[in-house]
């Protein structure tokens, strides 16, 4: 699989880098999912067009006399790409840098999506019991107006109906190119947003006796905040809390009547999202103790990503035998987040990261300078294409 994956250099690249040259937008991919489409349906594959909005399910049967699936025997395997880009202006200067002013591929949903072209080109050579399911994912870096991303509204428009087992790759750029990392249990971290408003009193900055400062206010309620996770929280479960933005007033002799700020809480445990909702609630009360009041709202984001033990184990078997056990690592874990686990949480998953460091230049990810070694392209083509068939033909 390996060898017929690398064959295929040529044409990934090709893929991924139209991808690149052309990025939209969560929820605006319509270039990207027509173009997948046409790809996929030209290679046999049955095509739900506008799935979850912009994204595109793609089904394959792999006894050729079962195409419909309405008497399929055997299970229904799953692989996803997100194919979204971000509002960043691209800073490479490289012939396949973005069309697009102001948005840029910095996170490798260009090579996902183009991988996942590459398995299903692979898949469509096989024969094998049951299903394969490829799910084109819009919006994974972006919720719409109701703040939801695109898996879950994939899973709405019935994309995980029927699948037993699900699976996805990241690139990553601190991974030495080709190297595949993966490990059982906790993946990627859950995450929340707060919105909070201060109410205070206004007036001039000279007669500060008078008003209810609600910058003062927001001072100590910012200190409670910080101490949440050293303080509230069982020490062995993981967790973040960050302010992101405050706003306040516009003059530097007038006291204003509110502030107003946000910020992201990322957990591993269920336990650990309710203790964080309780404890900010409790920091923001403070606003009361002083003399003022406060608005708060929760945005509640993605679930935390936990990878299966066996789906994990089926993905290690194939890499080592596919790439040799010196390539296969264990992952570095963050608090980064990502809606793969509203999928994963429907059937036993998994997400491994695919190394695709350029040399020893490390691109980070979400940067005007990130890009991969593209010779990572036919390996997380060909530990995709082989995981699910042998999970299939198991």
């Amino acid at each position: 699989m390996l060898k017929r994956a690398q064959a295929m250099q040529e044409q990934l690249v090709a893929w991924r880098r139209e991808f690149h040259r052309f990025p939209e937008l969560g929820f605006q991919e319509q270039r990207t999912s027509a173009r997948v489409a046409e790809i996929v349906e030209g290679l046999g594959y049955q095509v739900r067009r506008g799935v979850g909005r912009t994204g595109v399910v793609a089904d394959l049967a792999g006894m050729r006399g079962d195409a419909d699936g309405a008497t399929r025997q055997g299970k229904v395997a799953a692989i996803r790409a997100d194919m979204d880009a971000l509002p960043i202006t691209e800073a490479n200067q490289v012939p396949y840098a973005s069309e697009v002013p102001g948005v840029m591929h910095a996170c490798g949903h260009d090579a996902h999506t183009a991988m996942l072209l590459g398995v299903a080109t692979l898949l469509a050579q096989e024969t094998f019991p049951g299903k394969v399911r490829l799910l084109f994912q819009p919006a994974e870096e972006v919720g719409d107006e109701q703040g939801i991303s695109g898996a879950p509204r994939m899973v709405e428009d019935g994309a995980m109906q029927g699948v037993d087992m699900v699976v996805s790759l990241h690139v990553d750029s601190a991974l030495a190119a080709g190297d595949v990392a993966t490990e059982a249990g906790p993946n990627s971290a859950g995450v929340d947003t707060f919105y909070a408003t201060i109410h205070g009193k206004g007036g001039h900055g000279a007669t500060p006796h008078k008003v209810i400062d609600p910058v003062y206010i927001a001072g100590h309620v910012i200190l409670a905040l910080h101490g949440i996770v050293s303080r509230r929280l069982y020490p062995l479960h993981p967790a973040v809390l960050s302010i992101g933005a405050i706003h306040a007033g516009d003059a530097s002799n007038v006291i204003p009547d509110r502030v107003d700020l946000c910020g992201t809480m990322r957990f591993m445990e269920k336990s650990t999202q309710t203790t964080l909702h309780q404890e900010v609630e409790r920091a923001l009360q403070l606003a009361r103790v002083m003399g003022g009041d406060y608005e708060l709202k929760f945005e509640i984001g993605y679930p935390p990503m936990y990878d299966d033990a066996a789906v994990v184990a089926l993905i290690s078997e194939v890499a080592t035998e596919l790439l040799g056990a010196e390539y296969v690592k264990k992952p570095h874990h963050e608090m980064g987040s990502e809606d793969f686990g509203f999928f994963s949480n429907l059937a036993p998953g998994a997400m491994f990261s695919l190394g695709a460091k350029i040399e020893d230049d490390e691109r980070e990810h979400h940067n005007p300078c990130f890009d991969i070694d593209e010779r990572c392209l036919p390996v997380g083509t060909a530990v995709l294409a082989e995981t699910v068939l042998r999970y299939l033909r198991g």
